[in-house]
């Protein structure tokens, strides 16, 4: 008996001692866990007060104006933004308005008058009714003033309905940028050329959506197809790789038209006209056809297609196209004004008479862009073939806008026209509000006459030979959101056959030829303005 009390009593012992123990161990654990615990609810204090701090700070680099003043792209800056900026696009339910609106002061070394009507309004490249030196309203120097309305709304699962109507209009005068209503406005007056004002044959023509008006389905797969008037893929590619596309002042390839429009520049916007659109990684693709009016309709046939790639801040496009029966406006004389309206081949006056040359044109074109840093560079070459047309236009034919063609050369081509065109471009944004930009533009004809004209080089004939150069240099301040500030410069000069007529070189004021006047003619366009865009 007195063995097992021992025993139980040796037991007793070693079980308190091992649970004095584990007591130990939990106390020492709960004390140091309490210490972890109060030093995390410190630590997280001063970072709660760390960032509250740096909630209340303002960034060092304000967000930049989502309004690119002269490109719709600029990877530099976006990498250099401090935070997104805020969209205040005027929007509802993914239907928006949006707008430009541009003037400013403007001087020409040798133009004629305002006009009221063309998009281009004045003579800011050497034209040949360019006189007197020009000082006045600088209205659309940088870019076209237009409204529109555009939208894109979900129908189905990554499938989208996508519309654009758009109305190019003059802010100076409220009226709907019309230029082939400029031209139309200045007839009978060939041989009074100082009683002309400034003309420019256009692909808008007084329309209600003279810009675009289509419609058509989306999705980020399959990619895009719309139908309507919409830019001609040709026109879309100098818009990507022109350095001041847009600039009517500033860009040859802008102030002429005709190098968008394949050619002719009532051809930079199609009407008819069905686009597909698909990119496949970095690759793009694009084809595009107008379909004729059928009858003796200036707006015929046109099939373009484009292939392009971006990669590494390098982007490059080609592109091919067919243009049948387009249309180069011009003057009417006094003798075809009355030819016009004779009893026995008069013609419907429409919206308005022109002269109308028809050609069928074949364009290649190349543009290419790098960006690296604050420098962006661009560069471009196309290629125009001219030839009479296949089918062949009647005075009366319709021609864009509802105007009329009084009068029809249809054989201006007996030799094919080769015009090329290349230009290069840079720019640099030494803020991020401000950039400077130059420019430099070459075109050249062949000697395409017959007869009397055949191989000439000089500026006896428009079908001689000849050139046009061009330079610009223009600086853009965007120091308000939606608003900007610009002021530029181009010195032109056409030399031989492009310089035939010019009042600066052989012209005369009575629309004939000085013999012994100059094979070339130049100007320049100094101007400032304000843009606002919305």
């Amino acid at each position: 008996m007195k063995r097992i009390f021992i025993s139980a009593a040796a037991i007793l012992a070693f079980a308190s001692a091992a649970h004095a123990d584990e007591l130990s161990d939990i106390q020492a654990q709960a004390k140091q866990l309490r210490e972890q615990n109060a030093a995390m609810i410190k630590r997280l204090a001063d970072l709660e007060k760390r960032q509250t701090a740096l909630e209340s700070q303002k960034p060092a680099i304000s967000a930049i104006n989502p309004v690119d003043a002269m490109a719709a792209d600029l990877p530099y800056k976006a990498a250099i933004k401090a935070k997104p900026p805020e969209d205040d696009g005027i929007c509802i339910k993914g239907i928006c308005v949006y707008g430009n609106l541009d003037m400013g002061v403007a001087y020409a070394q040798h133009s004629a008058g305002l006009n009221a009507l063309a998009a281009a309004p004045l003579d800011t490249i050497i034209s040949k009714n360019g006189a007197g030196a020009y000082f006045g309203v600088g209205p659309n120097q940088m870019s076209n003033s237009f409204i529109g309305l555009r939208g894109k709304q979900e129908i189905a699962d990554d499938l989208y309905a996508v519309f654009n109507l758009q109305t190019l209009f003059n802010v100076y005068s409220g009226i709907n940028a019309n230029g082939i209503g400029s031209v139309a406005q200045n007839n009978g007056l060939t041989t009074n050329v100082l009683a002309q004002n400034s003309l420019a044959d256009s692909s808008k023509g007084g329309q209600m959506f003279n810009g675009a008006a289509y419609f058509g389905i989306s999705s980020p797969t399959y990619g895009t197809f719309t139908m309507g008037r919409q830019n001609a893929l040709s026109s879309e590619l100098l818009a990507n790789y022109d350095p001041l596309a847009g600039s009517n002042s500033w860009s040859l390839l802008a102030f002429q038209g005709a190098n968008g429009g394949g050619g002719d520049t009532e051809d930079r916007i199609f009407d008819n006209s069905y686009e597909y659109r698909v990119n496949v990684g970095p690759v793009r693709f694009a084809v595009e056809a107008q379909l004729r009016n059928g009858g003796n309709s200036g707006t015929g046939n046109a099939f373009q297609g484009d292939i392009g790639f971006d990669y590494l801040g390098f982007s490059f496009d080609f592109l091919g196209g067919k243009i049948d029966d387009a249309v180069s406006a011009g003057i009417l004389s006094q003798a075809q004004l009355a030819a016009a309206s004779a009893t026995a081949t008069a013609v419907s006056a429409g919206n308005g008479l022109i002269a109308a040359t028809v050609s069928d044109n074949t364009v290649f074109s190349v543009g290419a862009r790098y960006v690296i840093g604050p420098w962006k560079f661009w560069g471009g070459y196309e290629h125009i073939d001219f030839a009479n047309p296949n089918n062949p236009l009647n005075p009366g034919a319709f021609v864009t806008g509802g105007f009329i063609a009084g009068a029809v050369n249809n054989t201006n081509f007996t030799n094919d026209k080769i015009l090329q065109t290349a230009w290069v471009g840079a720019r640099y944004s030494i803020l991020p509000s401000l950039d400077i930009t130059g420019a430099y533009y070459h075109e050249w004809q062949n000697s395409f006459g017959t007869g009397a004209v055949a191989g000439c080089t000089d500026a006896r004939s428009s079908q001689c030979s000849g050139t046009l150069d061009a330079v610009s240099l223009v600086v853009d301040w965007r120091f308000a959101k939606h608003i900007d500030m610009y002021a530029g410069v181009m010195w032109s000069q056409v030399q031989n056959g492009l310089a035939n007529g010019f009042l600066q070189a052989n012209g005369t004021a009575t629309g004939s030829i000085n013999a012994a006047g100059s094979n070339k003619a130049s100007s320049y366009d100094p101007g400032i303005g304000l843009r606002y865009q919305f």
